[in-house]
């Protein structure tokens, strides 16, 4: 009796072990799921022949948009190319600020310093109408320690509480003005808010 118990449970936890295995990616290999329903980038605007006029519009369109977020950097509507400044990605401690549309980036942003940089690129479609590429950045500081406070209080001392002796080997780690940033991907959710406003602004 007892041995048949034994192997009802080993062959229960075999089965749930199984179904697990089938049902849920493993730990270690992370998946990225985007939503089906997002908008296409590069986007298409204004369909049609294309004409000097049109170009124009839209050109002109895409700098209206970036403009509520960025300061432009350089914009050539030769090159069909804006280019923005860096920007300092708001957290929630700026919940007028837009920009960050993404939850976990503005968690983020609220306890480390991001800053994003976009770039729009405008090309003529192959049936008509231009193509609208959005590329926006993200980079966040290199800090020895936090600067933000958090609520509550630091989550890093000040001061150190062991006297450790350092020797640094190699090139300085941060740029001459003090600060480094290194980057960490794209924003995809703020490229798709850029993406709507182009496609829908009048």
């Amino acid at each position: 009796m007892a041995r048949g118990i034994r192997i009802g449970w080993a062959v229960a936890v075999g089965v749930s072990g199984a179904a697990g295995c089938a049902t849920a990616p493993p730990v270690d290999n992370p998946v990225l799921v985007r939503k089906a329903d997002g908008i296409e980038n590069p986007v298409l605007v204004s369909p049609g022949v294309p004409t000097g006029v049109s170009y124009r519009e839209v050109f002109e369109k895409c700098i209206d948009v970036l403009d509520d977020y960025f300061e432009i950097l350089s914009a050539n509507p030769y090159e069909g190319r804006i280019v923005t400044r860096p920007r300092s990605a708001p957290g929630y401690e700026q919940v007028w600020k837009g920009g960050n549309p993404d939850p976990r980036s503005r968690l983020l942003a609220t306890f480390q310093t991001f800053r994003q940089t976009a770039v729009v690129e405008i090309r003529v479609g192959e049936r008509g109408g231009y193509l609208v590429y959005v590329v926006v950045e993200k980079e966040m500081e290199d800090l020895l320690r936090p600067t933000r406070q958090a609520v509550g209080g630091a989550v890093f001392q000040e001061a150190p509480t062991v006297d450790r002796q350092l020797d640094v080997i190699g090139p300085a780690a941060f740029a001459p003005g003090g600060v480094s940033w290194f980057r960490v991907g794209r924003d995809y959710a703020f490229e798709q808010l850029l993406l709507e406003r182009i496609r829908t602004c009048k």
